[in-house]
């Protein structure tokens, strides 16, 4: 699949052309340069002369004088030159002077590191310099990083995996997050912190949360694209294949076209109403007249261009909206008014995501794949960076057998890993051994049994049902995505939470014993685990009673 976009992947490559600039950023035109001779031999209206107003300038010549003609006393001194000269004598008056260091040298924040607060940058102009911008985590904590203004939402993101010691598995995202709109949605990698972060409400902040499902259509279109809502499917009448179903949403020759039934909202009112929509890269579209096409029955209601698609997370509680799925069309100028906000619902995630993800493509394009292919790139070319540097020390470590009198480094790499699952099961009978005998040492095995996952990144303690959902549904609904909990029904057990088909299924893990010795089981004893690292790690090899495998666990990091 990705062999096939290769083409669409190198044809859409940046091109620039640069065009030399004069110092006042006009062209180096032939037009342009003859108008600035003329334009420098005129006096401004209203332009102080600053020491030279008795001189009476004289009228232009015929001729054009050229940029580097010296400068007479019957022309007018250019206004740079008099800020100039003022500049020089300021520094002859102070240079006699003795430095005087500043006191009070904390009350004055540096010029180059000035505090981006939302609303003080103009969008889409950002300027050079050091940007302060707080970045929250799940928890709730806050953390302040100093950026500069071309860092994108990706550079952001390794720079606070960096930070935080996380795991660099390419699917940690920067999320816009407005709380009072009840509205979210993830950054793309390639868009800048600082001109997004100035677009933003006050209320508006940044979360960092990992998200799966990111470029996940790439890898299972036909999961996000339903037959049934691509118009070019329906027409063919035929099964298309993933890679020309891709080629054909990032293809700017082609119109691909989203349809189907969505909520909206009246504009000003608590109503929703169900209508037929068309999303194609001009813009959303709704029919006025049942499901017809034809151009006096639609109704442009948003441009892609100007607007950003985002999650609502509060719908039927501040919203009122009929489902759970409901989605949010935002201008990028709106300040938060409501009547701006073009609010959208519909019926089951798989449409949402089918009208996110297409909203996605539409406004970007091949901009996506290209941010898709880029750490597949970065990790051939810069394995050292993505993956974990060993130290001299882990790089010296070798296998010994001291069974002799005389230790000897094991050299075969087989009989190394056969020993190291020897002692493995000859500390499990150890301490097995001293579960019976009553030891009370701190690793003994019921109590190293039911402590031994706390510190897991998959478990997640003491939360509700409720809860679980929320952070599957904001870390990516893709299949395998999972984590574990205590249950709220038997405090003796745990509860596995799956994700599989965009549906979230709960397995409970009970505990059951066997001469005398603890085990956890997921299908009623017949496979029994002595903790749930083990169980963890046995359902992420083979599937047994799930649905699918472990693939993606649940990660909550603090900042």
């Amino acid at each position: 699949m990705d062999s096939s976009l290769e083409s669409l992947y190198s044809c859409s490559g940046p091109q620039t052309e640069s065009t030399p600039l004069l110092h006042n950023g006009q062209t180096s035109t032939s037009h342009s340069h003859h108008h600035q001779a003329h334009q420098h031999n005129q006096p401004r209206q209203g332009q102080h002369s600053h020491g030279i107003s008795h001189i009476s300038p004289e009228p232009p010549s015929s001729s054009s004088d050229s940029p580097q003609t010296g400068l007479r006393r019957s022309q007018p001194m250019h206004i740079n030159a008099v800020r100039r000269l003022q500049e020089q004598e300021q520094q002859l008056r102070t240079s006699s002077l003795p430095a005087i260091p500043n006191p009070f040298p904390e009350l004055c924040s540096p010029a180059s590191s000035p505090v981006l607060s939302p609303g003080s940058l103009p969008p889409g102009e950002p300027s050079s310099g050091k940007y302060i911008v707080k970045i929250f985590s799940e928890d709730g904590m806050g953390k302040v990083v100093e950026i500069p203004a071309n860092m994108t939402a990706r550079d952001l993101c390794q720079l606070l995996v960096y930070k935080s010691h996380c795991v660099d598995d390419n699917s940690w995202a920067l999320v816009e997050h407005h709380p009072l709109l009840g509205l979210e949605r993830c950054l793309e990698d390639h868009e800048l912190v600082v001109q997004v972060q100035a677009s933003m409400n006050s209320d508006g902040r940044f979360l960092f949360r990992k998200n799966y499902a990111k470029y996940e259509f790439f890898r299972n279109p036909l999961t996000f694209f339903p037959e049934h809502m691509v118009a070019w499917c329906q027409e063919t009448n035929h099964a298309i294949l993933p890679s020309q179903l891709l080629q054909n949403f990032l293809a700017t020759n082609s119109c691909p076209e989203i349809q189907g039934h969505l909520y909206m909202k009246d504009v000003g009112r608590k109503s929703w109403k169900k209508v037929y929509m068309f999303l194609r890269r001009s813009g959303l579209y709704c029919s006025t007249k049942g499901t017809s096409k034809e151009p006096r029955h639609l109704q442009l209601l948003a441009d892609l261009e100007d607007s950003n698609i985002f999650t609502v997370i509060t719908g039927k509680k501040q919203h009122g909206a009929p489902t759970d799925y409901g989605f949010c069309i935002k201008p990028n100028k709106s300040r938060g008014d409501m009547k701006e906000l073009r609010m959208l619902c519909a019926e089951d995630e798989q449409s949402r995501s089918c009208w996110m993800t297409a909203f996605r493509i539409f406004k970007y394009g091949i901009v996506l794949y290209q941010n898709y292919k880029i750490p597949q790139q970065r990790k051939t070319l810069l394995s050292h960076f993505s993956a974990p540097v060993r130290s001299v020390s882990e790089n010296s470590l070798v296998a010994m057998d001291f069974s002799g009198r005389i230790g000897r480094v094991i050299d075969n790499p087989v009989e190394a890993q056969s020993a190291a699952m020897e002692e493995g099961h000859a500390w499990r009978k150890r301490t097995q051994r001293m579960n019976i005998l009553g030891s009370h040492s701190p690793l003994h095995h019921s109590s190293l049994s039911s402590v031994i996952h706390i510190a897991q990144l998959w478990f997640h303690g003491r939360i509700t049902r409720e809860e679980s959902h929320r952070i599957i549904h904001q870390q990516g609904q893709v299949d395998g995505l999972f984590l574990l909990r205590v249950s709220q029904s038997n405090p003796k057990a745990f509860v596995l939470t799956l994700c599989h088909h965009q549906k979230i299924k709960h397995f409970q893990i009970l505990p059951c014993e066997e001469d005398g010795q603890g085990f956890f089981s997921l299908d009623d004893g017949a496979t029994k685990f002595t903790d749930l690292i083990q169980l963890v790690e046995f359902y992420q090899l083979n599937r047994g009673v799930l649905p699918c495998k472990l693939k993606h666990p649940c990660t909550v990091v603090a900042l």
